[in-house]
């Protein structure tokens, strides 16, 4: 466990290039971190390491059934990571990434992680955020989950992010306050039709209306009330 983090604002250029260089370093040696994202902050730690995802997932009061999703810091990412994506589900991802659109796929049975009681699927989200995406660019897929203790409200801003994970994490990245208070909405796209599990930032009608619009199949919406994502 980390007792003393190191803060960046990153909204401040002339800190933002060590920021980021400090996150990285951290999320190499198996740390954890927060991080702004274009929904709620996030709770980062490398999808890759075993031993980073279980400190993450006991940092929040999670078990190993509730899997944390991965970002990706490029929509080419997701055929690395995944397997048996349907052409609705790419039609999604070419629409809203990067942006608050989780989805839940196959993932390849090649990958070399351990990120929970996953089913052999994985939550995939590519964040519409400068700073996030830069990050991604530098250390690969994270397993990130909002940055809050399970049950609490999550973050919208790095003092909330702090107050409940703080002793938990090696770097805070402060992005200031986030700009929606609205989690990712979450898709899963495994089976035969799409079904929303969680309605976020994007409305079900809007996705509807996407999927119409391209002659896909349209979602049906699933009551599962606490899915993995954030």
């Amino acid at each position: 466990m980390t007792s003393v983090h190191t803060r960046y604002d990153v909204d401040d250029e002339s800190v933002l290039e060590a920021g980021l260089a400090a996150a990285t370093m951290a999320v190499r040696a198996g740390e954890l971190i927060v991080l702004p994202t274009d929904t709620v902050y996030g709770l980062g730690a490398d999808a890759f390491d075993a031993a980073a995802v279980n400190r993450l997932l006991a940092a929040k009061g999670r078990g190993r059934e509730m899997p944390p999703p991965v970002l990706v810091g490029s929509a080419v990412t997701l055929d690395a990571l995944a397997t048996q994506v349907p052409d609705w589900a790419r039609t999604l991802v070419d629409h809203y990434w990067p942006g608050p659109l989780t989805i839940i796929v196959r993932q390849q049975t090649s990958l070399q992680w351990d990120l929970g009681e996953t089913r052999g699927t994985v939550a995939v989200r590519m964040p519409d955020h400068q700073i996030t995406l830069d990050l991604l660019a530098r250390t690969g897929p994270l397993a990130v989950s909002s940055a809050n203790v399970t049950g609490q409200p999550a973050a919208t801003n790095a003092d909330q992010a702090v107050e409940m994970l703080g002793e938990k994490v090696s770097v805070v990245l402060d992005g200031g306050p986030t700009t929606d208070d609205r989690p990712s909405t979450i898709v899963d796209c495994t089976g035969t039709q799409p079904r929303v599990l969680r309605v976020g930032a994007i409305a079900v009608d809007e996705i509807l209306g996407v999927l119409a619009a391209s002659k896909q199949s349209p979602p049906e919406p699933d009551s599962e009330q606490d899915p993995p994502g954030a």
